[in-house]
């Protein structure tokens, strides 16, 4: 177990586990490399699954018919994603998930830790919490889209237009290279661009974008994805 998977239990709902459990759990699990724009899991899919994020971002989206996509949660190091999967009836993949930037999972064996849970009343209560702070994130997302700020709205299609351009492909860059103007980005997000211009400069001046011409570098997806509203943070560090 390398330092990033610690910090990331660390963060996780598995966090005040004790050793043994931990590594229970960890039997079987695979330390998973993902590339910035891969899509680990689509809409409709059927197969149990637990995953940790250790590093980088990762996110949720649903697709409308018309091919645009609407994120539903951003996971960052110590978030855990699949947890339903492992105890809905009938279950589907309701969103997709796709690595905004480079990212690193650790993919738990859903048999492994539904035997542990079924056995150890720690584990089955840390999975509780788990699927209770993914029903209140929902909750809050509803009221989060419907109220946010501009500049949590600006943060989020900042991202979602970062992530859209990561799926096509191309050569590796440092920073996300998102192809907007100022007036296409206001009028994204329901404001008037000189509104716009002071979020950009706020989040320019704070080291987390750069505005070129008709472009926006981002330089701390991670950063922008806590700016984002409509994500419920459950009072654990890391998540």
């Amino acid at each position: 177990m390398d330092d990033g998977v610690r910090a990331a239990l660390a963060a996780s709902s598995f966090a005040r586990l004790p050793g043994t459990a931990v590594r229970r759990l960890l039997s079987g699990a695979r330390l998973v490399p993902i590339p910035a724009g891969a899509v680990t899991h689509r809409e409709g899919e059927e197969t149990a699954h637990l995953e940790l994020v250790v590093d980088g971002l990762v996110r949720a989206f649903v697709t409308a018919p018309d091919g645009r996509t609407l994120t539903v949660r951003y996971c960052r190091s110590g978030a855990l994603i699949g947890a339903v999967s492992m105890y809905a009836s009938g279950f589907r993949m309701p969103a997709g998930m796709q690595a905004v930037v480079d990212a690193r999972l650790v993919r738990l064996s859903p048999a492994v830790v539904r035997r542990a849970a079924h056995e150890d009343p720690s584990v089955a209560e840390a999975l509780l919490a788990e699927l209770a702070d993914r029903a209140l994130t929902y909750i809050h997302e509803i009221t989060g889209s419907a109220f946010s700020s501009v500049r949590q709205r600006v943060a989020r299609h900042l991202l979602d237009l970062a992530a859209g351009e990561a799926r096509t492909g191309g050569p590796a860059r440092a920073a996300l290279t998102v192809p907007v103007s100022q007036r296409q980005l206001a009028d994204s997000v329901g404001t008037v661009r000189e509104v716009v211009v002071r979020v950009l400069r706020d989040l320019r001046e704070a080291g987390v974008i750069r505005t070129r011409p008709d472009h926006i570098d981002i330089l701390d997806p991670i950063r922008l994805s806590r700016e984002q509203g409509g994500t419920w943070v459950p009072a654990k560090a890391g998540r």
